[in-house]
């Protein structure tokens, strides 16, 4: 997805209520995080786990938040995402870059890639992918689902090899 669109997608969850953006690099969300920079509106954390535990915190005094990362560490937060934001029922959105789906993706991506959807599917998480012509609703979509006190989660499909 492109610099202006992915900016443009930060402004607009900014200025719709979202307060905190906290999670972890991820260079197919490059343009999302340097909005987040220049805006002082972001959290870099060092793990997924890290970064959903900060953000429950936030939800919890009832500040608006949204979790990013990449498809890898999405795996690899599954306990945390069900044995607390979902078991407690904490409202966050997540945004997640998806890797690996591409034919001849870096290895390490190509498994996760693959199987993200159903990982999604197992979690019972609502999710939307973004693209250039959806990505308004799909925001619109996710901050009525956390109006709603429900998670969701965003994905932004990687277009590009590093």
């Amino acid at each position: 997805m492109n610099k202006v669109i992915q900016e443009n997608i930060f402004n607009y969850l900014h200025k719709h209520g979202i307060e905190n953006f906290i999670g972890v690099p991820d260079s197919t969300l490059k343009h999302f995080i340097k909005q987040g920079l220049k805006k002082n509106a972001l959290v870099i954390t060092t793990r997924e786990e890290e970064a959903i535990g900060v953000s429950v915190g936030y939800s919890l005094s009832q500040s608006k938040t949204l979790v990013f990362m990449q498809n890898a560490g999405f795996a690899n937060s599954l306990s945390t995402i069900t044995s607390l934001v979902q078991l407690y029922e904490i409202p966050l959105i997540f945004l997640i870059g998806w890797r690996g789906y591409l034919i001849n993706d870096a290895p390490e991506h190509e498994k996760i890639g693959k199987i993200q959807p159903e990982l999604l599917k197992s979690l019972k998480l609502k999710n939307k992918i973004l693209n250039e012509k959806n990505w308004k609703d799909n925001c619109n979509w996710a901050l009525q689902n956390l109006k709603n006190n429900q998670s969701c989660a965003l994905v932004i499909r990687r277009e590009f090899f590093d």
